[in-house]
């Protein structure tokens, strides 16, 4: 009877364990597949899902960064576990013209062959008007002089005001020269950064594929017989039209019709 007792004991105790054991397997995997697109990976990532099942959480990339700028993510953070991150305001990417941090990566995850730094896309810095110093009549410029990219991912553009002859001079971030680095984020001198780095895909939209804009297209190179030669125009055709006049003189002539 004691064996039983103990038997049934031991049954429950066992799957108690199995049950909480597996609702907490069940909340990683959800906090895993939940993550979210939102953390900053190392130069040279390739696309998040790509990166997520590449990556083999092995931290090499954290080791070779001389600036200590990647951390492995830890459970509970918006990312999968385990894997590179880091945080502009509090370290960011220093841009290494030698990527130690990508060519340390043993599975590809990052991109090792990747020549130029500034090609990376780590993230996109995104301006707060309300909250940016120079969007309120200071001049401040300070994420302008911090970017690395200096002139192409963040230049100084007037900006008009409602009340005042005078204009703003306002960062602006060129998306296509943007390499994420966070500099920008680190050295932002308001209490919160009124320059964040996040994920391209939070704000970034795109053009469908059926809007056709011709002004960017470069007209096509025929192979044809050139432009024919102009021809004089007949007598008929010279009496017809008017001579030629001066733009606003011919308009300010009386008679005209």
């Amino acid at each position: 009877m004691t064996d039983r007792r103990e038997f049934i004991k031991r049954a429950a105790q066992t799957t108690a364990v199995a049950g909480c054991g597996g609702l907490l397997w069940n909340a990683l995997l959800a906090q895993q597949a939940a993550a979210a697109s939102a953390p900053l990976r190392p130069p040279g990532a390739r696309p998040e899902r790509d990166f997520a099942a590449a990556c083999i959480k092995c931290g090499q990339c954290v080791q070779a960064c001389p600036y200590q700028t990647l951390m492995l993510a830890r459970p509970g953070e918006p990312s999968v576990t385990g894997t590179p991150v880091f945080e502009p305001r509090s370290i960011p990417c220093f841009m290494c013209e030698d990527i130690p941090c990508a060519k340390a990566c043993p599975t590809g995850a990052l991109d090792g062959g990747m020549n130029d730094i500034r090609t990376a896309k780590m993230g996109l810095a995104v301006i707060d008007p309300a909250s940016c110093l120079s969007w309120q009549g200071l001049r401040c410029e300070i994420c302008y002089r911090a970017c690395p990219v200096q002139g192409k991912a963040i230049t100084v553009q007037p900006h008009p005001r409602q009340i005042s002859r005078h204009a703003l001079f306002v960062p602006v971030v060129h998306a296509e020269a943007c390499t994420g680095c966070g500099l920008c984020e680190k050295r932002c001198p308001t209490e919160e950064a009124a320059i964040r780095v996040v994920d391209p895909k939070l704000v970034q939209g795109k053009i469908g594929a059926h809007y056709r804009m011709d002004w960017n297209q470069q007209a096509p190179v025929s192979a044809g017989p050139g432009p024919a030669e102009p021809r004089a125009p007949s007598p008929a055709e010279s009496a017809a039209k008017p001579p030629a006049q001066g733009g606003l003189d011919w308009l300010n002539q009386t008679g005209t019709p």
